[in-house]
């Protein structure tokens, strides 16, 4: 069993395993457990009451955070003809098509956001198999299939995210960084909170969020308080 090291000791004991927090609390508490010399990432995991077997289950959609990710993103389109020049003006940091699949054949993957037209769709499934398990695959429901790849662009440059179920019903999203304000933590969080409550599946009864935890990239977790949002 690996131990623990010194600094995350101290500010684990900061965190009491047996308290639910609320969220005011939850955001005040989290910028004290940073312990990396770098801006470490607010990570939230929701656990749904759902079966992603079914398909109607299979929670998934996309939120913009008004606080941003605090993140640079690197987006990639794939398209052709006029459609280039737009993304480009919109400020995407990779444009192409075939050449850009048969780089990704080679092991390039070097962007965070693929976006594409319709019409590329044939030829990006060539490499789903690289880009599906990866959370890159472009599709529709996440607004990463589009015509209108200049606002897609602009929209996750500025802080636009995917969220979807994992195969145990769990959501695992980015909040933000560890050196944002407790009140854009809170706002990031409301905002993905709300949107995961407007996808819930008409399917889905009783209780349909579960255990919530808000933690850094090396911080012990905080259990929240999610029933009285």
């Amino acid at each position: 069993m690996s131990k623990k090291g010194k600094k995350y000791q101290e500010v684990a004991k900061l965190v009491d395993h047996a308290k639910i927090y609320t969220l005011d609390e939850a955001v005040e508490l989290l910028p004290k457990l940073r312990t990396a010399k770098f801006d470490e990432t607010i990570e939230v995991c929701m656990k749904l009451n759902v079966d992603p077997k079914q398909a109607d289950q299979n929670v998934r959609g996309v939120v913009t955070l008004p606080a941003g990710t605090g993140k640079t993103i690197r987006v990639a389109v794939f398209t052709k003809g006029d459609k280039t020049t737009e993304a480009q003006e919109a400020g995407a940091d990779f444009v192409g098509g075939e050449e850009l699949v048969e780089k990704i054949k080679g092991g390039w993957l070097d962007f965070d956001v693929a976006i594409a037209t319709p019409d590329m769709m044939a030829t990006l499934g060539k490499v789903a198999r690289v880009l599906g398990p990866r959370g890159l695959m472009p599709n529709p429901k996440a607004g990463t299939v589009t015509l209108d790849v200049g606002k897609a662009v602009r929209e996750f440059k500025a802080g636009k995210i995917e969220f979807r179920v994992d195969k145990v019903g769990t959501v695992h999203c980015p909040l933000g960084k560890s050196s944002f304000t407790p009140a854009a933590i809170k706002e990031n969080f409301m905002s993905l909170f709300e949107a995961i409550q407007r996808a819930r599946p008409s399917s889905v009864k009783g209780t349909y969020l579960g255990k919530t935890y808000l933690a850094l990239t090396m911080s012990p977790a905080i259990r929240l308080d999610t029933s009285k949002l």
